[in-house]
């Protein structure tokens, strides 16, 4: 019998949604995910960040007679979704490293002896033998093996370990197993299924589309400046992460925003293991502040709250773009994925691809992805049919809700001043950089272009009558085209392409976006969250929850959502009952929670 049945849950998914976790209907195709894997079936969960994947394991598991085994890669994760199922009124631990010894045994015998509903538990730590005889020895009602993607050795977050979790289907076959993740493209899915669920199993798509997230795409001119006007203009006193190529960078860029008045921190992995657990502490507990960071932080963190994603360097492709970007507005209020790059950073990222000791297959897979990222950055139309294309779904374009949409780009027939580009790029010899190209082209005299004889080539000054940026601009959506690329020998040299002869030849032609030019006029855009910050309401709720969430030493959201705040905010409940039918409200906080919310409704009122 599992703890869930001995509490008295019911075993009706609609029930446990509504009693449990608060939520009066299920989403997308979760109803249909969690009759499948109730009823004994293997699965494979795709879901865009924020989707709910995880009620698609939590629900069968308080279904099912027995303990379900969740395989979580970060610490950080599981704790923080243990936390959330403890305050829900659900059995669950973690069995991990952080644990002392005493704990570690005592969470061992309550899983043996069939208190637990959910255990969480590191793949390191899963393949130990010890550990596997352990679950030999219990009633393991499912198994769950959670950022699946981390199985692809293609991916973006490749984890050893999870190739020999394969273990799993040999050592308990009768069980059910899901694995789940946000971004996987066609041959990751291919692969985790293979190694991780086998044939039988079904996949489960639902929609990538995120609709509460405003995408945004610019070029770079003064990044820490375009940020700082970004954050001040869209998300004032707001949590966000920005993400940065360097450790550096990102140690220079939580400086400067300090210098600016903003709460901010760095975190890279460079850092002492202890300095950035402080700092991802924090960034969890705290209200308002803003994290920059390398790739190194993100997966795992199960921060709802989260207003805005930013880049400030080009991520290496599509699939950690998504990823990244997925960190912000999981609650499902508005957010934005803001990013600006530059010419600089797609001739990087190329270089570092052609010198990187990968295989030829791999390379070629990676340079596909990297160019799927860019035909993103360069699209003028909507935004979301390129970034949601990528992974196999079909949106209708104008969203609405993307810079391209809200303002949308002129484009110009370039097909001449890209022959031109390409010309001087062959001319010049294959191995200069943007800025000679530029020099060449538009007939500046240099002592560099006289000494090497640019200057009586048949390209000299052929674009006199264009401006730099707009070269620039050209040069950029070319590397992004595949119609140039960088000097494999990293020198930030400029070489032609392969594809680029029936360009040069006149057999094709290219449309171009023109760069946006800069408003000098200070736009006055409305915040992104639609929440009256200075309601007392919500004032007097958002200090109850930190002072709740202090007392007891968990992050604020943990307590509630603040897309829970803001419906109650705007219902103001008087009673309990009417307090019950907010989202986000389960019987287990209800009965917790329910009188102080209510006090301090009545309080506020005051």
């Amino acid at each position: 019998m599992s703890a869930a049945v001995e509490a008295g849950m019911p075993g009706n998914p609609e029930d446990l949604l509504r009693q449990v976790f608060g939520y009066s209907a299920f989403r997308g195709r979760q109803r249909e995910i969690i009759d499948h894997v109730g009823d004994g079936g293997h699965a494979l969960v795709l879901m865009p960040t924020g989707g709910g994947k995880s009620l698609c394991y939590q629900v069968p598991a308080l279904m099912r007679p027995g303990t379900a085994i969740v395989v979580s890669p970060l610490i950080a994760l599981m704790r923080d979704q243990v936390e959330a199922l403890r305050h829900n009124g659900v059995a669950a631990a973690v069995l991990n490293s952080s644990l002392d010894a005493e704990t570690r045994r005592r969470t061992e015998q309550d899983l043996i002896e069939g208190r637990l509903d959910l255990l969480y538990i590191a793949p390191e730590r899963l393949l130990r033998e010890s550990t596997l005889r352990m679950f030999e020895r219990c009633e393991i009602n499912l198994l769950a093996i959670d950022e699946a993607h981390c199985v692809s050795q293609w991916g973006h977050d490749f984890r050893p370990e999870y190739l020999k979790l394969d273990v799993l289907a040999r050592r308990f076959p009768q069980v059910p197993r899901i694995a789940l993740t946000a971004t996987a493209d066609h041959r990751t899915r291919g692969e985790i299924v293979e190694r991780l669920l086998g044939r039988e199993a079904r996949v489960f798509v639902d929609s990538f589309d995120r609709p509460n997230i405003r995408y945004t795409v610019g070029l770079k001119r003064n990044a820490r400046q375009q940020l700082l006007s970004f954050i001040r203009r869209r998300h004032p006193g707001q949590s966000g992460i920005v993400y940065c190529f360097s450790r550096r960078k990102t140690e220079e860029t939580a400086g400067f925003l300090v210098e600016q008045g903003l709460d901010a921190l760095s975190y890279h992995a460079g850092m002492g293991s202890a300095e950035r657990q402080a700092a991802q502490d924090r960034f969890i507990n705290e209200d308002g502040l803003i994290i920059c960071a390398t790739i190194a932080f993100g997966m795992g963190i199960d921060k709802p709250d989260v207003r805005f994603v930013a880049h400030l360097d080009l991520p290496k492709s599509i699939e950690s773009y998504y990823q990244e970007t997925g960190r912000a507005g999981r609650d499902g209020l508005p957010a934005d994925a803001w990013m600006v790059y530059s010419l600089a950073d797609v001739v990087r990222i190329r270089q570092l691809l052609e010198q990187s000791n990968a295989g030829d297959e791999q390379k070629k897979l990676e340079r596909e992805r990297l160019e799927a990222l860019l035909a993103y950055c360069e699209q003028a139309g909507c935004r979301r049919p390129a970034l949601l294309g990528y992974f196999g779904e079909n949106h209708p374009g104008n969203c609405g809700h993307c810079d391209n949409c809200q303002d949308p780009p002129e484009t110009w027939d370039a097909t001449e001043a890209a022959r031109m580009a390409l010309s001087c790029v062959y001319r010049t010899g294959q191995r200069f950089g943007a800025g000679h190209v530029i020099d060449v082209l538009t007939g500046k005299s240099t002592e560099r272009a006289e000494q090497l004889g640019h200057d009586r080539l048949s390209t000299w000054a052929i674009g006199r009558d264009t401006d730099r940026s707009t070269w620039h601009s050209v040069l950029r959506q070319l590397l992004a085209a595949g119609y140039l690329v960088p000097d494999p020998e990293g020198h930030g040299g400029l070489r032609l392409g392969a594809d680029c002869r029936a360009l040069l030849r006149g057999e094709t032609d290219i449309e171009m976006r023109r760069d946006a030019v800069p408003s000098s006029r200070k736009s006055r855009s409305k915040k992104a969250v639609d929440i009256d910050t200075e309601s007392p309401l919500w004032q007097a709720l958002r200090q109850w929850r930190l002072e709740t969430a202090r007392s007891e030493e968990v992050p604020p959201y943990v307590i509630f959502h603040d897309a829970t705040l803001a419906a109650i905010v705007e219902a103001r409940p008087q009673t309990l009952d009417e307090l019950a039918d907010i989202s986000g409200v389960g019987e287990h906080k209800l009965a917790r929670y329910g009188e102080a919310v209510i006090r301090t409704l009545d309080g506020a009122d005051d």
